[in-house]
């Protein structure tokens, strides 16, 4: 029997309510991703969320007071439907990553717990800094499964899911090849077991 999808993998889980616990679990990880995202930025942006889930993310991008608009993307149905049904004006996409792009570039980027279930994540962190984000714009990644974490690599068999497992550095390397600058690495929630989440920023150049 072959791997399932991730997409299939989330929609399940936001069909038995497990949406509301990533969404607890991942609170602390979000809330430093989006301090060091929104540190230093005093202009209005407009902003989405890879991997949106139930698109608690999004809806706190949009409550920035400098926020001209906020939308999350993914590719699972049930996830969509749910960001829906909670915030029918919002703007969620459901889409398979990475052939689908928005139609014009943001200038903010987030991302959590997401991008390594592509087959090909660094070749995406090139269409990320080409197509998705604006000059001048940001993005910050958050990583739970990374090589040196190691607590989370018997994710992947486990969940029957395939997960890239890239270590820091691979990681760091893929954006700065990608075009990407100022790329900064730390890890945040670092407890006895587990080395915390991987958060990553970077930005693309004005020009």
């Amino acid at each position: 029997m072959g791997l399932r999808t991730a997409t299939d993998l989330f929609s399940e889980w936001a069909d038995s309510g497990r949406d509301e616990g990533m969404e607890r679990g991942h609170t602390p990880s979000v809330e430093a991703m989006l301090s060091r995202l929104l540190d230093g930025w005093n202009q209005p942006f407009t902003a989405i969320d890879i991997g949106c889930g139930n698109g608690w993310v999004v809806r706190r991008l949009g409550a920035h007071p400098l926020c001209q608009h906020a939308s999350g993307v993914d590719g699972a149905p049930s996830m969509i439907a749910k960001a829906r049904e909670v915030d029918p004006k919002g703007d969620y996409i459901e889409a398979m990553l990475p052939d689908w792009k928005p139609s014009e570039a943001v200038d903010l980027i987030h991302t959590m717990e997401c991008l390594y279930y592509l087959e090909e994540p660094l070749e995406f962190l090139h269409t990320l800094h080409n197509d998705w984000l604006r000059p001048g714009g940001r993005m910050v990644i958050g990583v739970d499964h990374y090589q040196e974490n190691p607590s989370s690599h018997d994710w992947g068999p486990s969940l029957n899911v395939h997960m890239a497992l890239l270590s820091i550095e691979e990681w760091t390397d893929g954006l700065e090849q990608a075009g990407f600058v100022d790329v900064e690495a730390v890890q945040v929630g670092a407890k006895e077991g587990w080395s915390g989440t991987l958060v990553i920023t970077a930005n693309r150049r004005m020009n």
